[in-house]
Order: structure tokens, then C-alpha cells, then sequence
């Protein structure tokens, strides 16, 4: 049997995230972000409506320069000001009740010590409802921000992460054993101290003593989400990885990036079926076929595509603000943008692709436009190429979900391709996996029991 698929909104607390310029229009409400009501009665729009979690992507930096400077991200809003993900989770948690609680962070922004007992506070308080997004953080500007001269490498952000998720899992999964936490009256003895470890940790990167200062958390290791596209990337997920978030351009690509990550993860110890995928959509809503391609080309033609292109070009380090936007992408001498054009020409029916397209690429090939039952049909697709889940992603805040809850939902159930609002109750690993802690393959699992006497000095 099929499981339904799992529906989390993507979202960024800041004015720009992925379709840029639309807080401008008058149901634009994230221009409001700093308004904590806007995101309480989104996310209780979504807990109510069956989306399984919401999700916050971050950045710490901004992005590369665009017309030869900085100045322009401030002036569009180009995902800044923006403002801490973890902090406005926290009311979150305390106004849902289902609803899943994922955000990002890097190595680069906090100690592993504090990162993870703010964490476990946060499953806390949500009751075991928190995922956290595992990144490097590539932006120059981010890491200069953080003290360092500039971007590390590849590598060197990889094997950062890859020690900084050993220290979180030791803290999380070893540091305090079963049964630790006794909270007796009558002896006055709160915690086992034969139950409660250091950890030692002395690596490459990171020194830690421990314990950790949290209590174990409904999930202990909060669900685990990943978004590396890079053979690296792709391999730290299928070791970590619970979650892995893609933006495929077709279901066939979807198709061949899933199974070949899978088979990673097996490789790794690990089965298939412990990874769940995510796939990037946004859409676009009618009663009828040509009331929804007619919206499509309107909501194209709000979008601003010089901010699409600063956003894109900015992340890889480019710089095409000084380049009209009919220029022919083969006219530009960039590795960054001549990966891009065989994927692109497939969409421009022949013709020379040029920097409008690579904004218009991005757009498209992420959306679906259609009625309900379109949408419906195509979900169809994505989840038979083995996609486990929707990233939602918005044009507006809060329209574009109130909208697919409405209108597209009902559908979905209907086809058992979404499930009922509160089905599934408990931790969010509980709703995705069907259990409360990291399986045995995980390899945070090592650590269960692996700290005793010897780790008490």
C-alpha cells in the first residue's frame, strides 16, 4: 500500500525567499514577518488543515554581489533583514499541536554544547515535534561574519559538519542513559548520576566535555533533514539523513537522484526505506484549466526576475547585474551559468536560452499550475518517481496555503494522497517513520550505552 504524501510549508522568516518580489502585492502579508501573528495563525492554518510540518530555511549572510555590490539586497529585501528561525519556533511550538517544526542552521553559528540543548529544550516544549535541516552554510559573506577570512572549502565545510553531528549525537543519544531521570520525592534523588555520562569529545574541530545539560526529549536526535545536491552532500545524507529536500526539474530526474541516494544509504548500513524525500513545488490554483495558466502568467509577471537572477547568480558566486536580461546565456563566461544551459534549452523550444530563462527556468520548473484535479494527477507522478513528500513553497503569505489547503486538499484525500488532519499523532518522527527515536542503523545509535565509568572523570 501507498503511503499518502507528507506536506511541509517552505518558508523563510524574511520578506524574499524563492519567488521574489511579491511582498509588494497587497496580499503579500510577508512583508509583515516580523509580525509574530502572522506566523502563529499560519501555522495553526496548517496544523488544521494537515500539512505534517513546517519548515524555515536560513541564511547568516548575504548573498554575492550583484551590480558590483551589496547595496541591492538591502534595497529589494533580498532575504534580508531576516531573523532567527529557532526563536520563533519556539511560539510555534506552543500554539500547534501536530505540527512539525523544522528549521536550518550551520556548525558555522553556535557551538555544538549550546546547539544541542537548545534543541532538546525545543522538543521540549513542542513535545517532540522538531527537525533540524544539517548545512554548511556557503555564502562568503556568512563566514566572514563568523570570524573567518572567507568561504572554507568544500571539503573542509563537510567534515566540520560531519564531527559536529557526532558531537550532537553523542550528547543527544549517549549522554544520558534510560531511566536516568527519576524525579522521586521520597529519596529526593531527581537524576541517576550512574546514568548520566560525559562525553570526552576531542576531535579535529571540537572539544567537549559534557554531559549534556537537557534531559532526553521525546525524539532524544531531533528528525534529521539535509539538502546537499553535491556527491559529497548527497553521501553525508545518506549516512545522517532522515529528510532530504530536492528540487528535480522533472519526476525522472527525481526519479534517478532518489534511487541513486538510496542505494548510498544502503551501502552506508542502512535500509532504502529510512530516508524520506521532499520535493520543491509551488502552485498555481483554478476552478479551470485556463483560469490557472492565466494566473501563471500573471503571478510571472509579478515576480521580479533581476531579484531571481541575483538570488541564483549571488549563491554560486556570480555576478550578472550588469547584464541585460535578454543576453544569451552562451554569451557569458561563467562555469556557474554554462551548467545550467542543457537543462534550460529543453524549456525555450529551440531557441537560445538567455539570462530571463535561467530566472523563468527556476520558476517553472518548480510550479504547477492546473486545477485541483491537475495538481492532483501530477502529485500522482512525483510520488510514483518515489518522492515521499512536498516541499511547499509560497507566493504569498499566508494565500498560497489557505488555497491549497481549500481547494487542493480535499482532492489529495480523496486519492489518498494526503492524510486527515491530527491522523497521525505524536513526535514527528513518529508521523514519518512510525517511531519515536533514531533507528538502530542511524549512527547517532552508537552511542546508545557507549558511555560509562570510564567517561565520569
Amino acid at each position: 500500500m501507498t503511503r499518502p504524501l507528507s506536506f511541509s510549508a517552505f518558508l523563510m522568516n524574511t520578506p524574499n525567499h524563492n519567488l521574489h518580489g511579491l511582498w509588494r502585492e497587497e496580499e503579500g502579508y510577508q512583508r509583515n514577518f516580523n509580525d509574530i501573528d502572522l506566523w502563529v495563525s499560519l501555522a495553526k492554518r496548517l496544523d488544521e488543515g494537515g500539512f505534517d510540518s513546517i519548515f524555515f530555511a536560513d541564511v547568516v549572510g548575504l548573498y554575492g554581489n550583484h551590480r558590483g555590490g551589496w547595496e541591492y539586497h538591502i534595497e529589494k529585501g533580498l532575504q534580508v533583514p531576516s531573523n532567527d528561525p529557532s526563536m520563533l519556533l519556539s511560539a510555534l511550538a506552543v500554539n500547534t499541536k501536530h505540527l512539525g517544526l523544522a528549521f536550518t542552521a550551520s556548525p558555522l553559528q553556535e557551538p555544538p554544547f549550546n546547539f544541542a540543548r537548545r534543541i532538546s529544550t525545543l522538543d521540549h516544549i513542542s513535545n517532540g515535534r522538531v527537525a533540524w535541516n544539517m548545512t554548511t552554510g556557503f555564502l562568503e559573506n556568512a563566514y566572514r561574519n563568523y570570524g573567518y577570512e572567507g568561504l572554507a572549502s568544500h571539503e573542509e565545510r563537510y567534515g566540520t559538519l560531519d564531527e559536529y553531528a557526532d558531537v550532537l549525537y553523542k550528547l543527544w543519544e549517549g549522554s544520558w542513559d534510560e531511566g536516568a531521570l527519576l524525579k522521586d520525592r521520597e529519596s529526593g534523588i531527581y537524576a541517576d548520576p550512574a546514568k548520566v555520562h560525559k562525553i570526552n569529545h576531542a576531535g579535529k574541530y571540537y572539544k567537549v566535555e559534557g554531559p549534556h545539560l537537557v534531559s532526553p526529549s521525546p525524539q532524544r536526535t531531533p528528525v534529521l533533514f539535509q539538502a546537499g545536491s553535491s556527491p559529497t552532500g548527497r553521501d553525508f545524507a545518506a549516512r545522517n539523513a532522515e529528510g532530504i529536500f530536492i528540487k528535480a526539474p522533472s519526476p525522472e530526474i527525481a526519479r534517478r537522484q532518489i534511487e541513486e541516494t538510496r542505494q548510498l544509504a544502503v551501502q552506508h548500513g542502512r535500509k532504502a526505506e529510512d530516508l524520506r524525500f521532499y520535493q520543491g513545488l509551488s502552485f498555481v490554483i483554478g476552478k479551470t484549466e485556463e483560469e490557472a495558466q492565466r494566473k501563471a502568467i500573471e503571478l510571472e509577471n509579478k515576480i521580479d526576475l533581476e531579484m531571481m537572477i541575483a538570488h541564483m547568480a549571488g549563491a554560486a558566486g556570480m555576478d550578472l547585474g550588469n547584464v541585460s536580461l535578454d543576453t544569451p546565456l552562451e554569451n557569458i563566461d561563467s562555469k556557474g551559468v554554462k551548467s545550467f544551459i542543457h537543462w534550460i534549452k529543453e524549456y525555450t523550444e529551440g531557441r537560445t536560452p538567455t539570462v530571463k530563462d535561467l530566472a523563468l527556468y527556476h520558476i517553472r520548473t518548480i510550479r504547477i499550475a492546473g486545477t485541483p484535479e491537475t495538481i492532483a494527477n501530477q502529485l500522482e507522478q512525483w510520488q510514483k518517481a518515489g518522492v515521499d513528500g512536498i516541499n511547499v513553497i509560497s507566493a504569498t503569505i499566508p494565500g498560497s496555503y489557505e488555497e491549497f489547503i481549500d481547494y487542493v486538499m480535499p482532492v489529495l484525500r480523496q486519492r489518498g494522497l494526503a492524510r486527515n488532519p491530527g491522523e497521525v499523532h505524536g513526535t514527528f518522527r513518529q508521523k514519518l517513520f512510525g517511531e519515536d527515536r533514531l533507528n538502530d542503523r542511524h549512527p547517532a545509535a552508537q552511542y546508545r550505552g557507549a558511555f560509562g565509568p570510564s567517561t565520569k572523570s
